[in-house]
């Protein structure tokens, strides 16, 4: 059925001649007189209303509503007054039993994202509207690079909306709404002096943490999941199978990310401070739920408790453990007292699976293998990741053949005068 504009003020009659004319309704003079209405791909009428002296606007307005259904872009207008917080709050929740996603997102969203753009309609946002937001955000956030993050995780908001047809365009793809720029990305990593700096400067039973993440490219969810079970000193493994998670500010076990188990190699060192690790603080059973904060409990024996003899919670170790002992190894300013030690983003633990790919690096080790040993996915992002760090091609061509010189410490390899016979 083909949309129509309504007109609520006159009502088409047939007069005692039996001839059509335009009468008045009870509702003259009164409210909007025009009313487009239109049958939806849902197949229930939908309508919208207009003013007096608005009648070509409505059957502007309707023939856009008939052409975007044609070509697959309408939206229902009833869905467009979702709130942007209604929305990203059940976006959210869709993601909450997946372990490596929502607990950030629900974080940034409810801290930067719903204070500001929250109330509004999904239906009424313009370009205008983000350009606004990101403009009120630097002010709060300096740091470009966490604006970035912030900026794509509500523009990822805006894509699911478009999918579910509430929104016929996400507004961050308009050309003038400039993401926050990503700035110098390239990782810097530590070297052993800070690496061993900063250990020493942590509690002896967090300490050994430092081997596993720079002696062996773990994650700080993989560390603190890492069990009694995963170690193999004889043949020289670890298996990586598990990660300590938090999810809605409750703890799980739950796969590494991506899923994958992986194996890395476990090295001499690294075996000796585990099990001097394991002498002084035996290995705790900690029994969580796997993978949701409503999944079937798990016991795992591990490596790493707090004091109290539980899992370690990870914000406490953070800010409690580990900032201080940056500061202690010069790496941020030590806090003044009765002050939080500031954002150390870019020395978080993960700084100590940096220096471990960049060690595996200037040894000679090759991509395919760090960017297993790493558990990632693909090997091109390790490649992207880490490839500054990667030996040059004339470094490499000079050692070869220093290497080769040195084999053979007694050869003459000067030049010399061939006999003539």
């Amino acid at each position: 059925m083909a949309g129509h504009i309504q007109d609520r003020w006159f009502k088409t009659e047939t007069n005692g001649a039996g001839k059509a004319v335009r009468v008045r309704t009870d509702r003259y003079g009164a409210g909007l007189r025009y009313r487009a209405r239109y049958i939806g791909p849902d197949g229930t009428e939908k309508s919208k209303s207009f003013r007096d002296g608005q009648k070509r606007l409505a059957e502007k307005w309707l023939s856009k509503t008939e052409a975007d259904m044609d070509s697959g872009q309408y939206v229902d207008p009833k869905a467009g007054r979702t709130t942007f917080q209604q929305y990203a709050e059940r976006w959210v929740s869709s993601h909450a039993g997946e372990v490596n996603s929502g607990e950030g997102a629900e974080r940034r969203l409810r801290l930067h994202a719903y204070p500001g753009i929250g109330s509004r309609p999904l239906g009424s946002f313009k370009p205008e509207h983000i350009r606004m937001w990101l403009g009120e955000l630097k002010k709060s956030m300096p740091n470009e690079a966490h604006r970035r993050v912030v900026a794509a995780t509500v523009s990822a908001v805006f894509n699911a909306a478009v999918d579910d047809e509430l929104l016929a365009r996400n507004p961050f793809k308009a050309r003038s709404v400039q993401m926050p720029k990503t700035g110098d990305t390239s990782v810097k990593p530590w070297t052993a002096d800070q690496v061993f700096a900063v250990q020493h400067a942590l509690p002896a039973r967090y300490r050994a943490a430092v081997d596993l993440g720079a002696g062996c490219g773990l994650r700080q969810g993989e560390v603190f999941g890492f069990s009694v079970d995963e170690v193999d000193f004889t043949g020289g493994w670890i298996t990586v199978s598990h990660q300590l998670k938090r999810l809605r500010g409750r703890y799980v076990l739950a796969p590494p990310k991506g899923g994958k188990t992986r194996q890395v190699p476990l090295s001499r060192a690294v075996a000796d401070a585990l099990r001097a690790h394991a002498a002084a603080f035996p290995p705790v059973t900690v029994t969580l739920p796997w993978r949701t904060v409503d999944g079937e409990p798990r016991s795992r024996r591990l490596y790493f408790s707090g004091a109290a003899g539980l899992h370690v919670r990870v914000s406490h170790f953070n800010d409690r453990m580990w900032k201080p002992a940056l500061a202690v190894a010069g790496l941020i300013p030590v806090a003044e007292e009765g002050e939080r030690y500031a954002s150390a983003r870019e020395h978080g633990m993960h700084a100590l699976r940096h220096f471990y790919a960049s060690v595996l690096l200037d040894a000679g080790e090759n991509v395919k293998a760090l960017s297993r040993y790493l558990g990632h996915a693909d090997a091109g992002f390790t490649l992207r990741t880490y490839t500054h760090l990667m030996p040059s091609s004339e470094r490499r061509t000079r050692k070869a053949v220093d290497d080769l010189y040195r084999a053979h410490p007694n050869q003459d390899h000067g030049p010399e005068t061939a006999h003539e016979d």
